[in-house]
């Protein structure tokens, strides 16, 4: 799993950062004791600059923040913020994420002041990048070399302003003319800055070439995707639609590979990493020198307490995630909801072993040791999507054995088990390592998706959507759907339950059926019209992408409060059916009992209060706060 690219990183990263990092004033205090520009005037030093850029993707350095607090796959933020996951272990560890889940933060919470921060450096990162090019005099930066570094760097300072504006929505755009200690600077935020990560990516695809020798390199196409991106979150829906149809029909990977849609488990193994489905992956590597610090910082936190580790629990998928892969006679989503929002398969949900205890022989049963009738998996027809998202006790946990449900998640909100970012037992030396220094076997080689091509298809079902071509929305959406009517793609049972190690039987490991809309009357987009078409579409991003990360913004954006097409209010009304729902089918969550969502308030994060006292008012508190 090593990656020379991304070793160097590890060689750069120390020096690097600290041009950019301040500890009081973020964007306009000269910091100390660094390289000198002067230094780094020659292409080598370039190099290095950018990346070290690069390397604040994946949201982490051993210079600031933790991991679980600034990763990029935002399970914290987008992940259990939604209707996605819960914080698992309980109300007293890691207490300060606990206000996310239930929607009561405030200005002061650490974990939104160090994902703030944590970006801001990685931008000046960036910049710096573009703003050692004029200071190389020696002749090893060619003019092409140049925009190429240039066009690279705007991409990442996309990027990180997109985490920004995704989070907080109202922030300050920071280009390479703001500089340290000159007073040129700007750190108001009147308002989005959509426009400015549009113009960067639209500068990046215009020079970036279609392919790269490096494979954690964007390209043109990688670009185009995140401009798409920033479209849909202006809800530039026809802007946005010509870039997908090219991406859909011309689009390679960085190695040159035509995108296309493989097996969906390959989009979350070490092994298959930068595959057909990669538009742009965040690279993580293990093995290489590093202690660590290389790997998925998003997975620290996040294994269940199964055979490999026993921490640590925090990113359970709930009740609503798993209950939205239930499916109907036509193997279609049930996600009709009612007048309160309540989606139609969360009324009573998919059956599991919450409530059974455990014997003295190992046998979930109904009042433990006293008796009842064991816990088996149940025959629901399910999305076969659901087993390579969530961990179901009974259910083939990749190569590790049964799930152990409950028993796996600590016991206290949920019985099912994160499973995205879990290698597999037979490549665990080569895919796993220790993290920060204690957490053995809890950093991992799996890459980030920031953007995969399920994403890019299912974006222009919206823009098909909202343009009223329902047809072509509804052909998009099959496409998708189509993947994983190939049984090669579902879990299968083990040929031997005590020893996995033998391999995978034939056999569908639960009872997985999977439609297509259009196929039995009344299911076409066109039959359903536009509303009931919008929500099968978000429906199918909360599937595809279940426990990804990208949920809350998903949310987000469809409200009508900031421009979406689903209504005012929205994403509170699906946040709250989520919390009602779950807190009554569980009988109780000790984070989320007696909370609701604020419309109008909770969409978006709050500045951090820290911020706005160092900028003396320059800086506008997000509403509600």
């Amino acid at each position: 799993m090593k990656n020379s690219y991304f070793k160097f990183i590890a060689l750069c990263s120390m020096s690097v950062l600290t041009l950019t990092y301040s500890c009081k004033k973020l964007l306009i205090k000269q910091p100390v004791g660094v390289l000198g520009a002067a230094v780094l005037a020659n292409k080598a030093g370039v190099d290095g600059l950018l990346i070290g850029a690069y390397s604040l993707l994946k949201g982490y350095t051993t210079s600031y923040g933790t991991a679980w607090e600034t990763s990029i796959d935002n399970w914290v933020y987008g992940g259990i913020a939604s209707d996605d996951a819960y914080k698992g272990s309980n109300t007293t560890d890691q207490p300060d994420a606990a206000p996310i889940e239930s929607h009561s933060l405030d200005a002061s919470n650490p974990f939104i002041q160090q994902k703030y921060k944590f970006n801001y450096i990685a931008i000046q990162r960036a910049n710096d990048a573009i703003r050692e090019l004029p200071l190389v005099k020696d002749g090893s930066v060619s003019a092409a070399y140049a925009a190429e570094v240039t066009a690279e760097a705007r991409f990442l300072r996309g990027v990180f302003h997109m985490e920004l504006a995704k989070m907080y929505r109202n922030v300050a755009y920071v280009d390479e003319s703001v500089t340290y200690g000159t007073g040129n600077f700007n750190v108001s935020n009147p308002g989005p800055i959509w426009d400015k990560i549009e113009a960067d990516f639209t500068a990046a695809m215009n020079v970036l070439p279609a392919t790269q020798s490096q494979k954690g390199r964007a390209n043109k196409y990688a670009a185009e995707a995140l401009l798409a991106k920033a479209y849909m979150f202006d809800h530039k829906y026809s802007t946005a639609l010509p870039l997908l149809t090219d991406l859909i029909t011309n689009g390679v990977t960085s190695s040159g590979a035509k995108y296309a849609l493989g097996a969906y488990e390959d989009n979350f193994n070490a092994a298959t990493k930068n595959g057909p489905e990669a538009v742009f992956n965040v690279q993580m590597t293990v093995n290489d020198g590093s202690g660590g610090n290389n790997g998925n910082p998003g997975s620290i936190l996040n294994f269940a307490a199964g055979p490999y580790t026993s921490c640590c629990g925090f990113y359970q998928p709930s009740l609503t995630l798993a209950n939205a892969f239930l499916v109907d006679a036509n193997g279609l989503p049930m996600f009709q909801r009612d007048a309160n929002g309540v989606p139609a398969s969360n009324v009573t949900g998919l059956p599991n072993d919450h409530g059974y205890l455990v014997n003295k022989s190992g046998v979930y049963t109904l009042g433990g040791a006293a008796g009842g009738a064991p816990f088996v998996p149940p025959a629901n027809a399910v999305d076969p999507r659901l087993d390579w998202t969530v961990g179901r006790f009974g259910i083939p946990y990749l190569d590790w054995g049964l799930c152990g449900g409950e028993q796996w998640s600590r016991g206290d909100v949920t019985p099912y088990n994160p499973i995205k970012n879990v290698f597999y037992h037979s490549a665990q030396a080569s895919t796993s390592d220790t993290g920060e220094g204690w957490a053995a076997n809890q950093d991992d080689a799996n890459s980030y998706n920031l953007v995969r091509f399920a994403d890019v298809i299912l974006w222009r079902a919206e823009c098909y959507v909202e343009g009223g071509q329902l047809d072509l929305a509804q052909a998009d959406v099959n496409l998708v759907r189509a993947r994983m009517q190939n049984a090669n793609y579902w879990v299968h049972t083990y040929i031997d339950n005590a020893n996995p190690s033998k391999g995978f039987t034939n056999i569908p490991a639960a009872n997985y059926q999977i439609g297509l809309y259009g196929t039995a009357p009344g299911t076409s987009f066109v039959a359903m019209g536009q509303a009931l078409a919008r929500e099968a579409v978000y429906t199918e991003r909360q599937l595809e992408l279940g426990m990804e990360g990208h949920r809350f913004f998903d949310l987000q954006r469809y409200d009508g409060l900031y421009g979406g097409p689903a209504g005012s209010g929205y994403m509170a009304k699906v946040e709250n059916a989520h919390i009602t729902q779950d807190v009554k089918l569980l009988g109780g969550n000790p984070v989320l009992n007696g909370h609701t969502f604020t419309a109008g308030k909770n969409e978006l994060y709050p500045i951090p209060q820290g911020e706005i006292d160092i900028e003396a008012g320059k800086l506008k508190q997000n509403p509600g706060y």
